[in-house]
């Protein structure tokens, strides 16, 4: 008997095309990648990993059984597939093989679930699908910190959460540091801001959600995002005035925010050593200074090639060794350029550099043109993603990767050089 026509196999299909598979496969692959810290600490790498694979056997299952409503074309875009494959090149000259190839295996399986999350879902739908797992995962950080902090008065080691709540923080809750849980709640006010200005939640419900993002940013008293928070602040004031210009007037406006922002950036570096002085509280920045300056040393010795794709670093190999001897133990160096430098030299540097302007060109210039609030979502998470990349390297993993995945591809798609180079083709009757 053929297959095809065999009960079981139409109940699989109709199983896997289901829309609501693909809602159910999206929240839980953002609320993975997201809570992935605790899970490791609980069940160890043996039980992230088999979720983390059970995820991509179901999202490439369903793409599979979705083949006929995907558009093949430009399904990928070119700049990350030059990132990956450069990633994956370094496995030939790593020195540590075997961890570069299970990097490697990571990193593709969340570049698999952010590529059908960006597939599946449209943006609004995205939106909604991370809304709700940032309000879990705030809510339940809150609500480990009042325990541990304020009913107990303990810390809870396996999870990171130190129980400072009472001294006014800072706070860790689920993300283990409290620079990442700030990073988590400035996605989460945009994510929520964006909810609440396409009412596609309850005012009240999105206005609570607001506060709630709020309140982490502050109790987790970090001193390394206060300079993220003022230039989202100022993306948002610009995109609203540019969204409110007339499109023939619209290109001049960008370019001329573009020379702002370049000026921004010079006036920074010149008060760097001050601003270094403001925000080095407790010896943070002292910390990441002289992690920077042994990893500069050891990239000298590769810095074309680099050393091999790893992502999370392991202190058991070599050269990653030499970090231990340091004030604590990294498992990243800290700075998402300087570690992709790191890991997969100049060559990966530059890719990786076009790969990210090219993903937040094209998303500003599509929140600047869409009418749809929605579009400016991506533009602004990617900010968050791209300027925290400077003293945080989680735009290289889990969900940071995951989310720039879907922010990447989403924008991909929609100014799309292969797809609009396509149309052109086919409407040409001298192509024929």
């Amino acid at each position: 008997m053929n297959r095809s026509g065999h009960p079981a196999f139409h109940a699989a299909e109709a199983f896997l095309q289901a829309p609501r598979l693909a809602q159910a496969l999206s929240t839980v692959s953002i609320a993975v990648s997201i809570l992935a810290t605790p899970i490791h600490k609980v069940i160890g790498w043996p039980g992230l990993i088999a979720i983390i694979s059970g995820l991509v056997v179901l999202a490439v299952a369903s793409l599979v059984a979705r083949r006929e409503e995907l558009e093949w074309q430009a399904l990928l875009p070119i700049s990350l597939t030059l990132f990956l494959g450069w990633a994956a090149t370094t496995v030939f000259w790593s020195q540590y093989q075997w961890a570069t190839v299970g990097g490697l295996a990571y990193l593709a399986a969340y570049t698999a679930v952010g590529l059908y999350i960006a597939l599946m879902r449209d943006t609004i739908q995205i939106v909604r699908a991370f809304g709700d797992v940032l309000r879990f995962v705030l809510v339940a950080s809150l609500a480990l910190e009042i325990f541990s902090g304020l009913l107990v008065d303990a810390p809870i080691p396996f999870l990171g959460i130190q129980g400072n709540l009472a001294e006014g923080g800072p706070i860790q809750g689920l993300l283990g540091t409290r620079n990442q849980l700030g990073i988590i709640a400035m996605l989460a006010a945009v994510t929520f801001g964006t909810e609440l200005r396409t009412k596609s939640i309850q005012p009240p419900v999105a206005i609570a959600s607001l506060a709630l993002a709020g309140i982490t940013m502050f109790f987790s008293r970090s001193p390394l995002i206060g300079g993220v928070i003022v230039i989202l602040g100022a993306a948002i004031i610009a995109l609203y005035l540019i969204r409110r210009i007339s499109p023939a007037r619209r290109t001049v406006a960008q370019i001329t925010l573009l020379a702002i922002a370049a000026i921004g950036a010079l006036v920074t570096w010149g008060f760097r050593a001050r601003i270094v002085t403001m925000t080095n509280a407790g010896g943070e920045l002292d910390f990441r200074l002289a992690l920077w300056r042994q990893i500069l040393d050891l990239v000298s010795l590769n810095s074309l090639e680099g050393w091999g794709w790893l992502g999370y670093w392991r202190a058991e190999i070599s050269p990653f060794q030499a970090f231990t001897a340091i004030e604590r133990v990294p498992y990243s160096g800290l700075n998402a350029y300087l570690d992709v430098w790191f890991q997969a030299g100049l060559v990966g540097l530059a890719i990786f550099i076009v790969l990210v302007g090219l993903a937040f060109v094209r998303s500003w210039l599509l929140a600047g043109q869409k009418r749809s609030i929605v579009y400016a979502w991506p533009a602004l998470v990617l900010l968050v993603l791209l300027t925290s990349g400077l003293f945080e390297s989680s735009l290289l993993v889990e969900y940071g990767w995951l989310t720039f995945v879907v922010c990447c591809v989403k924008a991909a798609h929609e100014l799309s050089w292969r797809r609009a180079f396509a149309s052109t083709a086919l409407s040409d009757p001298r192509a024929a």
